[in-house]
């Protein structure tokens, strides 16, 4: 079962071990729908604040090999020393090196006349490829993304090599509770995405009002106190965001805790809704867990 490594003193070295052998670190920067502040975030992340992992993918506009990781590479930081995660909606199995690339849910969607709908892909096929990959050295772990339990399942039924992380949207609106034990009972360590919620797609957790009670309490920003829930779940977070001042704040959650009662607090949110809402994404819209 994958180990968390507390090392408080120097947030770089605050970890997870995954299934393989290898560590990713706790804190790190989502780049979804950040657009062309993309690379602006990922070099402040990274040189600025100490991140050492970076959330990516193909169609978000940021990869291995852009702007923002070589000029951060020409600012003195060693590659190795940064874990970068990708991903691939199945269409896509050409990837420079990375650490971790996922897999996103079933299929890529397509948006038609008549609503969303996957074009589908063999699942197999595609994960016997990312398996090559991984014994061709162009990536070191491989997982998923958006998984439900039923593909879940369905993957370690004939995987080779298991997944050392799925990532899925995870806060305390939406704690995705079943999926979380399902990787737990297989040594996979999970990612949440969107722990903050989103202001602008009608989930704003940083302004609902009992995060902002534990927060004062605490004397902390609501922003850490959600990250810092989702480290004491035991996963690894991605909190998203453009503003130097945040990123730098969203990474300061390392020598304190949430007290027990005030995380059970979080865990009783009742309004149970999430950031990514849509057939698309395969997953189970109701119950705040994903089981399809």
């Amino acid at each position: 079962m994958a180990q968390a490594t507390f090392k408080p003193l120097d947030q770089k070295a605050v970890t997870f071990e995954l299934l393989s052998g290898h560590t990713i670190p706790a804190v790190g920067l989502g780049t979804w729908q950040t657009g062309s502040e993309a690379s602006d975030s990922v070099f402040t992340a990274i040189v600025e604040c100490d991140y050492r992992h970076i959330d990516t993918a193909w169609e978000y506009g940021v990869q291995e090999g852009g702007h923002a990781l070589k000029a951060v590479m020409q600012a003195g930081i060693d590659r190795k020393d940064l874990f970068v995660t990708s991903k691939l909606w199945c269409s896509d199995l050409s990837p420079d090196r990375v650490h971790l690339l996922a897999i996103s849910s079933e299929g890529r969607s397509q948006q038609t006349s008549g609503g969303w709908g996957s074009t589908g892909f063999h699942m197999e096929g595609v994960w016997r490829e990312m398996e090559k990959l991984m014994k061709e050295g162009l990536v070191r772990d491989i997982g998923v993304s958006n998984f439900t339990i039923k593909k879940l399942n369905k993957l370690l039924n004939f995987a080779e090599t298991m997944p050392s992380v799925c990532q899925m949207e995870m806060h305390p609106g939406w704690r995705n509770d079943k999926m979380l034990e399902a990787c737990k009972k297989n040594g996979i360590h999970v990612t949440a995405y969107s722990p903050l919620g989103s202001q602008g797609g009608g989930r704003d957790l940083i302004h609902d009002q009992t995060i902002e009670r534990v927060a004062k309490k605490l004397n902390k920003s609501p922003g850490q106190i959600l990250v810092k829930w989702a480290i004491q779940r035991g996963t690894s977070v991605i909190p998203k965001s453009t503003h130097p001042e945040r990123i730098k704040e969203n990474i300061k959650v390392f020598g304190w805790e949430i007290p027990e009662e005030d995380f059970q607090v979080l865990c009783s949110i009742s309004d149970r809704r999430r950031v990514l809402d849509g057939e698309e994404l395969f997953v189970n819209k109701s119950a705040g867990h994903s089981e399809a």
